[in-house]
C-alpha cells in the first residue's frame, strides 16, 4: 500500500479586519469601566472632566451659532436646488459645522489635560501591570511628548470640519479622521513611556491599524452618548492605555522571531 501523508495545511491566518476593529472597540467601555471602578483615579479625572465639560458646551454654542452662516453660505439658496436636494445639504451643513465645533472643543480640553492624562495613563498601568514601563526620557520629555500629541489633536479639528462638507461620504470621512485622532491621542502616553518618537506612534498606528481605527471610531461614538462624553479624556485615556498593553500582549506572544514588544 502507498505511505499515507498528513493533509497538507493551509497558511494560518489571523483575524480579519472586522474583528480586530471590534476588538479595538471594546477598549472603549474597558477603558470606562476601569474609570468607574477606581475611585483612586477620580481625583486625576475630574480637572479634565470638567475642561471637556466646559469646553463641549461651548463648542456647542460656538457650532449653533456660526450653522446658520454655513448653511447659508454654502447651501442652494431658495428655489435653486429641489426640495429633495435643499433640505439634506441644509442639515448635513448644520451637523458638520456642529460637530466640527464640538470636536474642537474636546481637543481643547484634551491638550490643557494632557499633563493630567499623562498621569493618569501612568497610574492605569500600574494598576494593570503591577508596574510602569519606562524607556522614554524622562517625566519632563513625557509630558512635553504628551503637549505635542495634544496639539497633533488639536490640528486634526479643521480636517474634520472640512471633511463634513464631502457630499454623502462627507460624515463617514469626518469621522474616521476623527477617529484616527482621537486613537493616536488616547494611546499617545502608554507609547511616549516606551521611548517611541512621533513617527514610531504613526507606525505603530499603521502596524495596528484595525485596533486602532476601531478604539477610535468607538470613541467618537461615547463622544455622543450623554454622561458619557463629560468622563470622555480620562476614560478613553485609560482605554487607550489598556489597548496598548493588551497589543503588547499579543507581540510578545506572537510566533516569529522578532516579538519584542
Amino acid at each position: 500500500m502507498p505511505e499515507e501523508r498528513e493533509p497538507t495545511r493551509g497558511p494560518t491566518r489571523g483575524p480579519g479586519f472586522l474583528r480586530r476593529a471590534a476588538a479595538g472597540a471594546w477598549h472603549v467601555p474597558a477603558g470606562f469601566a476601569l474609570l468607574v471602578r477606581s475611585p483612586a483615579l477620580w481625583p486625576l479625572a475630574a480637572l479634565p472632566s470638567l475642561l471637556a465639560l466646559v469646553l463641549l458646551f461651548l463648542g456647542t454654542v460656538l457650532g449653533v451659532f456660526l450653522a446658520p452662516g454655513v448653511a447659508s453660505a454654502l447651501a442652494p439658496a431658495p428655489g435653486q436646488a429641489p426640495v429633495w436636494i435643499e433640505l439634506p445639504v441644509g442639515l448635513l451643513l448644520w451637523v458638520a459645522t456642529i460637530g466640527a465645533s464640538i470636536f474642537l472643543g474636546l481637543a481643547l480640553a484634551l491638550f490643557l489635560a494632557s499633563p493630567l492624562l499623562e498621569q493618569l495613563s501612568r497610574r492605569v498601568e500600574a494598576r494593570v501591570r503591577g508596574a510602569v514601563k519606562e524607556r522614554g526620557r524622562g517625566l519632563g520629555a513625557e509630558v512635553l511628548e504628551s503637549l505635542r500629541g495634544g496639539l497633533y489633536f488639536l490640528a486634526a479639528a479643521p480636517g474634520v470640519f472640512l471633511l463634513g462638507f464631502v457630499p454623502l461620504v462627507g460624515p463617514l470621512l469626518s469621522a474616521t479622521w476623527g477617529g484616527r485622532a482621537v486613537a493616536f491621542q488616547m494611546t499617545d502616553a502608554a507609547l511616549t513611556r516606551r521611548g517611541l518618537s512621533f513617527a514610531d506612534k504613526r507606525r505603530w498606528h499603521r502596524e495596528w491599524r484595525p485596533e486602532s481605527q476601531g478604539f477610535g471610531l468607538a470613541g467618537m461614538v461615547a463622544l455622543l452618548v450623554p454622561f458619557a462624553n463629560l468622563v470622555f479624556g480620562p476614560a478613553l485615556t485609560a482605554g487607550g492605555t489598556l489597548l496598548v498593553l493588551d497589543l503588547e500582549e499579543v507581540r510578545t506572544h506572537a510566533p516569529g522571531p522578532d516579538n519584542d514588544a
